[in-house]
Parts: structure tokens; sequence; C-alpha cells
């Protein structure tokens, strides 16, 4: 089962492993897009992606990191 825009959770957790070294508060939207579409366990449409999603998963990902 691949990751969807939806699972915000399972995303941000997927980007805490992949990128330890960085604080998720300073990535902006368009690299923030671009490495969850990359991330292999990802399967949605790419396009699918708005300001709303992308802001839940660095949120999620903030959280997670704390």
């Amino acid at each position: 089962m691949g990751l969807k825009w939806t699972d915000v959770l399972d995303i941000a957790i997927e980007l805490d492993e992949k990128y330890p070294g960085v604080d998720p508060k300073t990535v902006n939207f368009v690299d923030l897009r671009n490495w969850v579409v990359a991330l292999d366990e990802f399967d949605d449409d790419p396009d699918h992606s708005g300001e709303k999603v992308l802001e839940a998963i660095q949120m999620a990902w903030i959280d997670e990191r704390e």
C-alpha cells in the first residue's frame, strides 16, 4: 500500500526518517512537495498536492520531531 497525499502523518514520519538533519520549520513548500513525491512509498498523483496538504504535512513533521 503506497502513501497518498491524505496520509499526512505517515508522510511526516517517512520524511523525518529520511531527512533527520533537516529542520522542518525551514523547508519551503516546493522542496517539501518534491521530497514527498520522491519517497519510495509515495503512490499518488504528484499534481494533487496543494498548499493546505503541504502545510498539514509540514505541521505533522514538526510535531513528529518534537
